[in-house]
């Protein structure tokens, strides 16, 4: 089975201007899925898709393949990442690699580790779904018996169900952590669709799903590197 790992890293970014590049924990954040990728036992090859020079030079210091820049349309702000992946795939079957799986690795999940990555894979294989997705178990602050929403000024629950107050009554629902890992049928992807009518979980955990968004995010990572007392493994 035939595995392209593709890391898309644009080089616009609005809440942490030059996030790919931003220094963590004394290294670009980049570095981090590229040690991700490298520690993985699955995947056959790992390229970045990025539309920006100086993002493309850093990737290539880092050991990674970056045959092509992508075009600016596909580096909007509100690119979904369905065309993107369409892009690379068809890239890469026009230099003569045809992939089975297509694994989506966001920068933006840096204590994602290989192990992860060779999770998904194995369990995509195993199961035969369309796709394998990271997810992470909702907050019970944040779980839809909880959520409220304004309503002329004043609270109102946001589902039109009654509340559950106690945390064991809550309902188990879960959450996509980026995702930090998507494993993905190359057909699946050809047919227009990111995850398929069948897709799998891939449980990990909250610290682990840290997702770099802002400011904040950046800092709560230095804070579990710090912690661990290094970067993360595989």
């Amino acid at each position: 089975m035939r595995v392209l790992a593709v890391i898309p890293a644009r080089g616009g970014s609005k809440g942490i201007p030059g996030k790919n590049l931003v220094p963590l924990g004394g290294r670009p954040l980049l570095a981090y899925t590229a040690a991700a990728a490298q520690a993985s036992r699955t995947l056959t090859r790992v390229i970045v898709s990025t539309d920006d020079a100086a993002i493309a030079a850093g990737a290539r210091l880092l050991g990674l393949d970056v045959p092509f820049l992508r075009p600016a349309p596909l580096a909007a702000d509100d690119t979904p990442m369905l065309p993107v992946l369409q892009h690379a795939v068809a890239a890469m079957q026009a230099a003569g690699f045809e992939p089975d799986v297509v694994v989506l690795l966001q920068p933006t999940s840096p204590l994602r580790r290989g192990e992860h990555i060779d999770g998904a894979v194995a369990l995509l294989e195993q199961t035969g779904a369309d796709s394998v997705v990271s997810v992470v178990e909702v907050p019970h602050q944040f779980n839809p018996q909880s959520v409220l929403k304004m309503d002329g000024g004043r609270l109102r629950p946001y589902l039109d169900s009654p509340t559950v107050a106690g945390r064991q009554q809550k309902p188990h629902v879960l959450a996509r952590n980026g995702p930090a890992v998507l494993a993905v049928r190359t057909a699946v992807i050809l047919n227009g669709s990111l995850y398929g009518d069948d897709s799998r979980p891939l449980m990990m955990n909250a610290e682990d799903s840290l997702d770099v968004d802002s400011a904040w995010d950046l800092a709560l990572a230095e804070l579990i590197l710090a912690s661990r007392g290094r970067a993360p493994s595989a």
